[in-house]
Parts: structure tokens; C-alpha cells; sequence
């Protein structure tokens, strides 16, 4: 689908969605202290990195003090946090982000620049299309902490040398083979996702 076309759609969804939006900024206020939404660092296209708005699902820590990367188990996340997490909807604030431009509705994830690695030929191809909120990569990776174990000690290298290779190159595979099926189907399986609250696809789906 044409950005404008995902843009469009953003807004029409953004306004519809506000109540329940708000609703849900509410528990999480109330669930732990600190502000409903997180707003992390991500990389977007051509390389610019923007703030990406999620619903908070850990605790509040200031300063971004612990680990990156979020693990099986991890005791940073909040009660509500879970359910949040579980049925994805801690990323329906990025709506916000697609209304103003900066993301879509379907595309590659949105990494956090600390992994991103330009001299790397896959990188530079994934990033000069506009993250999405859903697409291909965050489907088959629904439970990436559970891949990543419960070693913190580990987990930074282990997605850094095997997960994300994986998801680099599925999300390049998706650019070279998107089409308004591809993506009608994605939208399908997200909705699977959302009820399932598990991965409904893996890395052979495409190509």
C-alpha cells in the first residue's frame, strides 16, 4: 500500500480508537507509578532515528537504567504489562506515529539503534522503506523472549549474532515481495495474533 494510503488509514484509526486509547493509559497509570506511554528511540527510514510510542509495560526507571533487551520472565515487567504484551496491544500508540508520517501500517520492525549495523548490506536495504506496526518479522517473532532464555548475561549476544540476522533478513525479503496481498494477509494474521496472543507464522512464509 502507498505511505499515503497507510497514513490515511492511521488517522481514521487513531480517532476511532481514542477512547480505548485513553482507557488504557488510565490502567496503566493505575496499574504502577509513572507515565502511561514510552516513547523509545527508534530507527526509521533513511536511517533517522524517531520516538517510537508504546504503552509502558515495565516499570518506570527514569534514566533507562537495565538491560536492552527484554527477557523470558523479565521482573521489570508490570502486572498489566503482561496482558499488554501478550495480546500486543502495548503497540497500538503507534498509531500515533503512522498519523504523523513517520512509521506505517505494515513494514519492517522498528529497531533500536543500537542494532542496527549500516556496513551491513541488509540493513541499509530494510531501512529505506518505513517501519511497521505490524508486518512479517513482528509476527514470527511474537515470542522473542522466549528465544532469548532468561541469561541476561547472554541474551544481548544471542540477539545480536542470531536473532537479529533472522529478522533483518526476513523484513528484506518482505520489501522485495510486497504487494496489497502481502500485506491484506499480514493485517489477517495480525488479527490471529492479537486474539491468539502467540506467533501464527515463521521465517518460511516468505521466499
Amino acid at each position: 500500500m502507498p505511505d499515503a494510503v497507510h497514513r490515511g488509514l492511521g488517522v481514521f484509526a487513531l480517532a476511532v480508537m481514542t477512547p480505548l486509547l485513553l482507557l488504557l493509559a488510565a490502567v496503566v497509570k493505575a496499574d504502577s507509578p509513572g507515565p502511561a506511554l514510552y516513547p523509545a528511540e527508534r530507527m526509521g527510514v533513511g536511517g533517522r532515528p524517531f520516538r517510537c510510542f508504546k504503552f509502558r509495560t515495565m516499570i518506570w526507571q527514569p534514566h533507562g537504567d537495565g538491560p536492552a533487551i527484554t527477557m523470558d520472565g523479565d521482573r521489570r515487567i508490570t502486572r498489566f504489562g503482561k496482558v499488554l504484551r501478550r495480546f500486543r496491544i502495548d503497540e497500538l500508540p503507534q498509531l500515533i506515529n503512522v498519523a504523523r508520517g513517520e512509521m506505517n501500517l505494515i513494514g519492517p520492525r522498528p529497531e533500536d539503534p543500537r542494532f542496527v549495523d549500516f556496513d551491513d548490506p541488509l540493513h541499509r536495504t530494510v531501512f529505506t522503506s518505513k517501519p511497521g506496526i505490524t508486518g512479517l518479522t513482528q509476527l514470527a517473532f511474537v515470542d522473542e523472549a522466549n528465544l532469548l532464555g532468561t541469561d541476561g548475561a547472554t541474551a544481548d549476544r544471542l540477539y545480536r549474532e542470531v536473532i537479529l540476522p533472522r529478522k533483518v533478513a526476513l523484513d528484506a525479503r518482505y520489501l522485495s515481495r510486497r504487494s496489497w496481498r502481502l500485506d491484506l494477509w499480514i493485517l489477517a494474521r495480525t488479527f490471529q495474533a492479537v486474539i491468539g496472543g502467540t506467533a501464527v507464522i515463521d521465517e518460511s512464509h516468505v521466499g
